[in-house]
C-alpha cells in the first residue's frame, strides 16, 4: 500500500446471489363476516386474557376448598368433589390461550381449533353451573354437620357460600364469552 493513493477506493467482489426458493405457505389468514365477529375478533387478547383469570380465580378458589376439612366439619363440599373447581380451570385457561394464540397468528386451522376449545369451554361451563347450583343447594346448611360451635360454624358456611357465588358469577361470564366466541367466530 502506497501512501500516496489514500483516496482510491477499494471495490470489493462479493459472491453473485444465491437463489432461495420460496415456499409455499399452506396458512390462509381467517376473516371474519358479520359484524359481531368482527367486534369479537378484535377484542380476542382481553377476552382471552379473562378467560385465563377466570381460570386461575377458579383454581384459587379450589384451593380454597381443600383446606375446608378441618374439626368439625364432616366432609368437603360438593363442588370440591366433583372436582369442578379443577378440571373447569384447565378448560378455561386452554381456552383463554387459544384465543390469544389466535390472535396473534390468526390463522384458519388456529380459528377452528379456538372454536373446538370453546365449545369445550362453554360446555365445561355449563356442567360446573349445574353443579354450583346443587353445591349451593346442598352445602348450605349441611357443612358443619353436628357442631357445636354455631358462631364458627356459621361464619364458615357463609365464607363458603360467598365462594360458590363467586365461582357461579365467574362460570356464567365465563359461559357467555365462550360461547360467544364458539357460535359467532365462526360465522
Amino acid at each position: 500500500m502506497d501512501s500516496t493513493n489514500t483516496h482510491n477506493p477499494v471495490l470489493l467482489v462479493f459472491p453473485p446471489e444465491i437463489a432461495i426458493p420460496k415456499l409455499q405457505q399452506t396458512a390462509t389468514l381467517f376473516v371474519p363476516r358479520n359484524p359481531l365477529s368482527k367486534i369479537l375478533a378484535s377484542k380476542l387478547k382481553i377476552f382471552g386474557a379473562i378467560q385465563i383469570v377466570f381460570g386461575m380465580m377458579n383454581f384459587s378458589f379450589g384451593m380454597i376448598m381443600l383446606f375446608t376439612l378441618v374439626e368439625p366439619y364432616p366432609r368437603f363440599p360438593f363442588i370440591f368433589i366433583s372436582g369442578y373447581p379443577f378440571w373447569g380451570s384447565i378448560l378455561f385457561i386452554n381456552s383463554g390461550a387459544f384465543l390469544i394464540a389466535a390472535k396473534r397468528k390468526n390463522t384458519e386451522t388456529l380459528m377452528i381449533v379456538s372454536r373446538m376449545m370453546n365449545s369445550l369451554s362453554a360446555l365445561g361451563a355449563l356442567a360446573g353451573i349445574i353443579l354450583l347450583s346443587f353445591g349451593i343447594i346442598l352445602d348450605q346448611h349441611y357443612l358443619c354437620g353436628f357442631s357445636n360451635q354455631h358462631s364458627q360454624c356459621h361464619s364458615i358456611t357463609t365464607l363458603l357460600v360467598g365462594i360458590l357465588i363467586m365461582l357461579m358469577t365467574f362460570t356464567i361470564i365465563e359461559f357467555v364469552i365462550a360461547l360467544s366466541f364458539s357460535i359467532f367466530w365462526g360465522q
